[in-house]
Order: C-alpha cells, then structure tokens, then sequence
C-alpha cells in the first residue's frame, strides 16, 4: 500500500509554489527548465533567535538615553582623584599636600554623599542632582583656580571640600533600572552587571584620560575636562524624566542604617575597599621597586578590564538560588583568586605574570559586587534606594581609604611583596562576615 510522504525537514528549504504571490522567475536552460524564486529565503538561517539579555535590557524605552548621559557623568568619577595631585604637586611640589586634599574631599564626601541621596529620594533626581552637581564643578573649578594663582593651602581643602554634594550617578542610574525592570529578577540581574562594568570600565579609562590631559596640555587640564564631563552628563541624565524613578516624598520607614540585612552589607562593603585601595597602592609600589612604576597604572587597568570582561558574562547568565546564598561563594572565589598576585610576587619578580594574576584576580571582583548591590537593592527600604546604595559607595570609598592606609604601611615597614598580604586579608575578612550573616538570611527565609 502506498506510504504517506514524511514531512522536509526543518531546515529544508521550501519548492516554489506557483500560487505563491512571490515573483518566480521561469527560463530554459539546453535541457531543463529552471525556476528561480526571488522570495524570502527558508532554513536555519531564517529561524528568528531570541534578542540576547543586554539587546533586551536596551529595548526598554528611554534606557539607551539616561544611560548614554550617565555614562558621560561617571566617567569623571576616575579622573578627578588624579587630576587633582597631578595639579597640585606639580604647581606645589608637595605630594604629600596633594594627598591630604584628596583624602579630606573623600572623607567629606562620605559625610555629605548619603544627605544628597536622601534629598533625590524624596524630591526627585532631576530637583536635586543638577544643583548638586553644579555645587560640585564650582568646587573643581575653585579649586583649580587656588592652585593656579597659588592661593593658601587651606584653600586647596575648602575647595575640594565642596566637590562632595557629587550625586552618585552609579546609584541614580541602577535605581532607574529597579523603577523600569520591577518584577523581572533576569533583567534587573543584567542591568547590575551592566552597570558595574561601566563602573569598572570608567574607573579605568578615567584614570588614563586625566594623565593625558594634565600631561599634554596643562596641569588644570584634567579637572577642567573632568568638571565639564560631569556637568554635560548629568544634565542630559536629568532631561530624560520619563525614566525618571517616583519621589516619596513621605517615607514612614527609617534610615536604610536600621534595615534588615544592610548593616553586615556595608561591613562587608568596607572590607571589599579595603581590597581596592590596598592592591592599588601595593602594586604601585611594587612595579616602582622593579624600576617600572609607569607601568603600575597599565597593571590596574589589567585588573578592572577583567572584571569588567566579567561583569558582562556575569549577566549573560541566569543566576539560580537568591542572591544572599551566592555572595559567600563570589567572595570566597575573590579571597582565593587574590592569593595569585601574592604568589606571583614572592615567587617571581615579574611584572607580566602579576599583570596576569590581576587580570585572573579581578574576574571575580564584578560578579560579587554586582551580588551585593543586588542585595542592597532589595534590603533597601521602599522610597530610599538611592540612600541605600550610596551608603554602599560611601562603605567601599571609606575602605579604600583604609586599605590605601595599611597597604603603603605594609610596602614601608615590611615590603611591597608583603603588601599583596592586605588585600587577601580584607577579603577573607569580607568572607568572615559573609558566613557570620548567613545564619540570619536563612532564618529570614531569603
């Protein structure tokens, strides 16, 4: 008996129909007759593939235009430190002056920068980040001109004082992306990774641009370009107001500081500094004892563009469990992926394979700080998430100052090679706080 015909496979591509309404084209060859279809193409190369997890974090209306804005407004995040003992110890010739500026405007911008996010929450993003924003450029151009026309010193600190009202545009930017994505865990996964590898991705371009312009054109070049970057970024930022996040303008809950879970995060958030400000300082000295201290800054590049590189893979995938029970296994990978820097130290003394073990180390710096701003955001009180994530900030600048403290201690009384000691430390320290917590989020059910 005759056998029904199987199906064409689903990649075979199809005949042409002559009631098809598509043009086929007829023509006689010496033998045959072909038929040439000028129709869309079938097969596996037609099939539609879904968009990719950044293509559709960007499909969102309005999020390629904050985050373009944004992008311009942190990127002077990495130039301003920089440019700053650049312009003062080359006008001064005193580091250690231009290191007190830098220390004292980064301890009042721990005091002032959870004010200022605690204002954008309840007024609004646009009503206080641009007023802020322009206190702070009038602080670096004060600052600039001191310098210039060598003003006290006491002036140099007052001037640098006032650049602490800088909004954190990190957390402007992450609490849009909660607005827009609430509900969806992927998509606002993805935008965290997105958003700490800009941070790592800015952190190491902006160090570069400011040697470059205090370098090749004139020393107040760098704060000059860093101050007109951060003003252009957060007005267009601010501009784009349907993306904008609702003020609450009447919060009853208190401060983030009282929140479940915050505490050990910002504990946590100090020791992950301290890991920062120590490995930069130590390498530095490190690469100077080796007769190539320029090449120090290529190094830490090395570093950020690994967690950056990983941050991106970070949020291609889809995370499973919640994110309090991933957080000890990223820092538990960090504190042990740190001890290739030390090892590469004390065994050898070159600067390509450390570059290599700051390239390997860095690749879990991303997926834990992107866990732990995923944390933050969700322990975060309703109506204060741009406060909670700037205490965040404010947790990880403190500890890099730490860190920076007790990695040049360590290089000068011990040696650089100790130095890669510190960060290993603060991040078995950062593990230890992790496990203590554990308990409670478990009881928490999270």
């Amino acid at each position: 008996m005759p056998q029904p015909t199987p199906p064409p496979p689903w990649d075979a591509p199809k005949r042409p129909d002559p009631s098809d309404p598509r043009k086929i084209l007829y023509t006689v060859t010496a033998d045959a007759m072909v038929a040439v279809d000028f129709g869309p193409r079938f097969g596996h190369r037609d099939r539609t593939r879904p968009p990719g997890p950044y293509r559709r974090l960007f499909a969102v209306p309005g999020a390629r235009a904050f985050t373009l804005g944004n992008l311009l407004a942190r990127l002077p995040m990495g130039m301003f430190g920089i440019s700053a003992v650049v312009m003062i110890a080359g006008t001064r010739g005193s580091y250690a002056l231009a290191g007190a500026v830098t220390a004292t405007g980064l301890a009042a911008t721990a005091v002032v920068a959870p004010w200022t996010a605690r204002l954008v929450d309840r007024y609004g993003q646009a009503r206080i980040a641009v007023p802020a924003t322009a206190i702070a450029a009038l602080g670096s151009l004060a600052l600039l001109l001191c310098v210039h026309y060598e003003a006290p010193a006491w002036t140099l600190f007052a001037s640098y004082a006032a650049t602490a009202t800088t909004p954190n545009t990190g957390g402007m930017s992450r609490a849009r992306w909660a607005h827009l994505l609430k509900g969806d865990d992927d998509a606002l996964h993805t935008s965290n990774s997105f958003e700490q590898a800009a941070d790592e991705l800015c952190f190491m371009l902006g160090p570069v641009l400011a040697a470059f312009f205090c370098s090749a054109f004139f020393p107040e070049a760098g704060t000059l370009v860093g101050a007109g970057l951060l003003l252009t970024g957060v007005l267009l930022f601010a501009a784009q107001r349907s993306t904008e996040p609702p003020v609450h303008a009447r919060v009853l809950t208190g401060s983030p500081l009282r929140a479940p879970g915050i505490p050990p995060l910002l504990a946590g958030c100090l020791a992950m500094g301290a890991v920062f400000g120590s490995m930069e300082v130590v390498t530095i000295a490190f690469a100077d004892t080796e007769g190539h201290r320029a090449a120090a800054g290529v190094i830490l590049a090395l570093q950020a563009a690994g967690s950056c590189a990983a941050g991106l893979l970070f949020g291609g995938l889809r995370p499973t469990g919640p994110a309090a029970h991933r957080l000890p296994w990223c820092v538990a990978a960090m504190t042990a992926l740190l001890t290739l820097p030390l090892l590469a130290a004390a065994r050898t003394d070159s600067l390509p394979l450390l570059a290599l073990a700051l390239l390997i180390s860095g690749m879990a710096t991303a997926p834990t700080m992107i866990t732990t701003m995923t944390l933050v955001q969700q322990r975060t009180p309703e109506g204060h998430l741009n406060e909670g994530m700037t205490l965040a900030v404010t947790g990880l600048l403190a500890g890099i100052a730490c860190g920076s403290a007790v990695g040049g201690w360590t290089v000068e009384r011990v040696s650089p090679t100790a130095g890669f000691g510190v960060p290993v430390t603060a991040a078995a320290t950062a593990l230890m706080i992790c496990l203590a917590w554990r308990p409670a989020v478990h009881a928490e059910g999270a």
